[in-house]
């Protein structure tokens, strides 16, 4: 499901910075100190990527992060372009997250690391919640594990074979016109 786009689209993406761990090898000599990044990549219109980077000094592990995750990019289907078309668990090591559809302006109700993918994925109204570990790493993956879950109405009703109306089923009025069919040709 991951793709990868060409430098034209490397202009309009935006990318957070989740964090920094600074992590050290004990040498003979003493420690070696390095450091890990975390980031994600967005264009703010349902495209989406993670990765991590390390290196002797924080800039490169960021860029080397920054470069990861432009090319894990994922494209993630949005409903009205602001929110998830539905619910979803996401869960990856101990870490679990709730991602919930939200009405129009509620805005971001999430913690920390998944602030920043809906933030760069584009997402306005959203309600999550986090449970178990709290580590970024496993909170960010999980939260791609839920939003890579995620299924537009389209692609259920291609993979069916029906029409996107069809799966939403029929509303009160639609039933009402049917029964007033049935009953007057039962009259004829």
């Amino acid at each position: 499901m991951a793709k990868e786009f060409n430098n034209n689209d490397a202009q309009e993406l935006t990318d957070k910075l989740v964090g920094i761990n600074r992590v050290a090898k004990v040498v003979k000599g003493g420690r070696r100190f390095g450091f890990a990044a975390l980031v994600v990549v967005g264009d703010n219109k349902g495209r989406v990527g993670f990765g991590t980077g390390k290196a002797r000094e924080v800039p490169e592990a960021i860029k080397k992060a920054t470069d990861q995750a432009r090319n894990k990019l994922v494209r993630i289907p949005l409903k009205e372009g602001r929110t998830i078309h539905h619910d979803v668990k996401g869960r990856h090591g101990a870490s679990k997250v709730i991602l919930r559809s939200a009405p129009p302006g509620t805005g971001i109700i999430a913690g920390g690391p998944m602030r920043a993918v809906f933030e760069t994925l584009g997402v306005q109204d959203v309600v999550s919640k986090s449970i178990g570990s709290s580590s970024p790493y496993n909170m960010v993956r999980a939260t791609f594990n839920g939003l890579q879950n995620i299924q537009s109405p389209r692609g259920i009703a291609a993979r069916r074979g029906l029409k996107v109306s069809s799966i939403f089923g029929k509303n009160k009025t639609e039933k009402k016109q049917e029964l007033n069919k049935n009953d007057q040709t039962k009259k004829n």
